[in-house]
């Protein structure tokens, strides 16, 4: 973790809490955080889109610091494209951000890098700073390829950018391995390639921009590791599944500069 980016703290909740559920758990989170820790800490949910409005009203209403985002963004501005989301219905209701490329978007509905990098430009369109996802599946890890092959991704989710657009991303390397399995990358393991990712940002965009994007990881993060992962030099905050649903234990790792590594 850089003293010269703010660390970020992004709750992925997946498919879990409906809206009533969403606004009593944000409230909750909200009574525990102070001045304090969001000035040393930027917190997001990222939410069901059927939570989004329910957020920008008890966000806006209460003047919270948190921030919410979509878990997903259509490539496409508008037009038959049943079932998505547009950005600019999604930068309307307050969307500070919105994840692209999740390991379960790519599995499950064969998201491509091609398709990630057309959504992450979406988002920048309308204002939205998208969180990009890359990383390995546990074979790639065992054979010692999950350098050069993370870095593939993100070099194809970011075709075409300008340093100017690269600087406005958030990236997370999530491990695919490590993702609800309760596995996690060493602190080591994690560092060795969101460094390399510092290192191929700084090759691509120069040192300006690659010191100023946040790399987030994710895969398993949780109160227990929180510390020791963002002691990592390359490591600027979470991007957190499981360990998010526990209000208190979110707040805990929004606060892990409290923590001992």
């Amino acid at each position: 973790m850089s003293d010269v980016r703010k660390p970020l703290m992004a709750g992925n909740w997946k498919m879990n809490l409906n809206h009533f559920e969403a606004v009593a758990h944000v409230q909750k989170m909200a009574f525990a955080l102070d001045d304090a820790d969001y000035d040393a800490c930027e917190v997001v949910v990222l939410v069901p889109f059927t939570d989004l409005r329910s957020l920008q009203v008890l966000v806006d209403a209460d003047k919270l610091r948190i921030q919410y985002g979509s878990q997903d963004i259509s490539a496409h501005e508008k037009g038959a494209y049943t079932g998505e989301v547009a950005g600019s219905m999604l930068s309307k209701i307050g969307c500070s951000y919105a994840v692209v490329g999740h390991s379960e978007r790519r599995q499950y509905h064969g998201e491509t890098n091609e398709d990630i990098n057309a959504k992450a430009l979406a988002a920048l369109a309308n204002g939205i700073t998208p969180i990009i996802c890359y990383g390995e599946a546990l074979e790639v890890r065992e054979a010692g390829d999950q350098v050069m092959y993370s870095l593939d991704q993100v070099e194809k989710c970011l075709a075409g950018f300008t340093p100017e657009q690269a600087a406005s991303v958030v990236l997370a390397y999530e491990p695919i391995w490590a993702i609800g399995t309760g596995l996690t990358a060493s602190p080591t393991d994690a560092q060795e390639v969101c460094g390399a990712t510092r290192g191929w940002l700084t090759d691509h965009f120069g040192s300006e921009v690659a010191n100023s994007i946040r790399i987030l990881y994710g895969g398993s993060m949780k109160g227990s590791n929180v510390a020791s992962l963002m002691s990592q030099p390359d490591i600027d905050g979470g991007l957190v599944g499981g360990a998010s649903l526990d209000p208190d234990e979110f707040v805990a790792m929004a606060r892990h500069r409290l923590l001992t590594p």
